[in-house]
C-alpha cells in the first residue's frame, strides 16, 4: 500500500470518528384506550389525565368514548385489535361480559390494562393489571365517617337513602359492599331506599326528588356513590325547602372540586377521595408491559377522606 493511500485511509477514519449519525427514531408505543364516557367531573378529569400523560410520554393514543355503553367498548376494543395497537387500556362500563373480547385480544398478543374499574372474568390472565382505587375501602371510609357522626348523637335513629352508581359497575357494587359492611351493625342507621342514579348529576336530582316525595322530612342521611349525584341531590333537597348538610347529612365519594365548593357552602358533609389522575401511572405501566417487565396485578392509588371542616384549606390544592 502506498504512503498516499495509507494517509487517505487514516484521514478518512479520523473524519468518520468525528461524525455523529442520528439514531433511528424509536417507534412510539401505540395505545388504544376506551373510556366509559363523560358522566361526571371525575370522569372528565380522568380523561384529561390520560390524554395529557400520553402526550408527555410520547405515546400514540387512540381514544374512544363509549358513552356509557358496553357494546361501544367491545366495538372499540375489536377496532384496536384490528389496528394492531401495542397495548389496550380501558375503564369498563360494567364488570361482566368481557371474556370473549378479552380472549380475542390475548389471541392477538395484545396486553390489556384495566383502569379505574375491574372486570369479572374466569381467566385473570386476560388482563395484565388493574390500575385504580380500592372501591370497597372507599365505601368503608364513607361508612366509618357516618358511624362516628351518629355516635355523637346517641339514641337518635338516622334514616338513610342511597344513590347508587351505574348498575353492574365495579364502583357501584364495591362501594355499596364496603359501606354496608361497616354500617350494617349500627342500630342508629336505618336504610329506607337505595336506587341507581347512574353516576350523573341529573339522575341524582331526579331520584332524590322521588325519595323526598316518598319519605319527606323523615330522611336524615344521604349516601351518594359519587359527588355528581350528591350535587344533583342537593338541588332537589333545596327545592324541597330543606337544608342539605344540616337537615340531611350528605356523605359522598370522589373528592372533585364541585364537592369541595359544596362543603365550603355547608351543603355537603364529607367526600371520600377517589383519585382520577391515573394517566402517568398508566403510561409508565404500558411501557413496562411492552418492555416485558413484570408488573403487579393490582396497582392502588393513594387517597384521603375530606370532611367539610378541612374543605376551605384543601380547596386550592385540588387539581380536579
Amino acid at each position: 500500500m502506498t504512503v498516499q493511500r495509507r494517509t487517505f485511509i487514516a484521514a478518512a477514519a479520523l473524519a468518520l470518528a468525528g461524525t455523529t449519525f442520528p439514531a433511528l427514531a424509536a417507534k412510539p408505543l401505540v395505545m388504544g384506550f376506551s373510556q366509559v364516557g363523560a358522566e361526571s367531573e371525575w370522569r372528565t378529569a380522568n380523561t384529561v389525565s390520560v390524554k395529557d400523560a400520553a402526550k408527555k410520554a410520547g405515546v400514540n393514543l387512540k381514544f374512544a368514548d363509549a358513552q356509557q355503553r358496553q357494546e361501544n367498548q367491545v366495538k372499540a376494543i375489536r377496532s384496536f385489535i384490528a389496528q394492531k395497537v401495542d397495548v389496550i387500556a380501558f375503564s369498563p362500563v360494567v364488570e361482566s361480559g368481557w371474556d370473549t373480547v378479552l380472549r380475542e385480544a390475548k389471541a392477538a398478543n395484545i396486553p390489556v390494562i384495566l383502569t379505574d374499574r375491574d372486570v369479572n372474568v374466569a381467566d385473570k390472565s386476560l388482563y395484565v393489571t388493574l390500575i385504580g382505587s380500592d372501591f370497597v375501602e372507599e365505601g368503608r371510609r364513607a361508612g366509618r365517617w357516618l358511624n362516628e357522626f351518629v355516635k355523637k348523637q346517641p339514641g337518635k335513629t338516622f334514616n338513610v337513602v342511597e344513590l347508587q352508581g351505574t348498575v353492574g359497575s365495579a364502583p357501584a357494587i364495591d362501594r355499596k359492599a364496603g359501606f354496608d359492611e361497616v354500617t350494617k351493625g349500627n342500630a342508629q342507621l336505618k336504610l329506607l331506599r337505595t336506587q341507581t342514579a347512574e353516576f350523573t348529576r341529573a339522575k341524582g336530582k331526579e331520584v332524590m326528588e322521588a325519595f323526598l316525595k316518598a319519605h319527606g322530612k323523615t330522611i336524615n342521611v344521604l349516601f351518594a356513590h359519587n359527588d355528581d349525584m350528591a350535587i344533583g341531590a342537593i338541588q332537589a333537597i333545596e327545592e324541597a325547602g330543606l337544608k342539605p348538610g344540616k337537615d340531611i347529612v350528605i356523605v359522598s365519594i370522589d373528592g372533585v372540586r364541585g364537592a369541595f365548593e359544596a362543603m365550603i357552602q355547608g351543603k355537603l358533609n364529607v367526600s371520600v377521595e377517589c383519585n382520577p389522575l391515573l394517566g402517568p401511572l398508566l403510561m409508565q405501566t404500558a411501557k413496562d408491559v411492552k418492555a416485558g417487565k413484570q408488573v403487579p396485578k393490582r396497582l392502588v392509588v393513594e387517597e384521603r377522606v375530606f370532611p367539610a371542616e378541612v374543605a376551605l384549606k384543601e380547596f386550592p390544592n385540588r387539581k380536579y
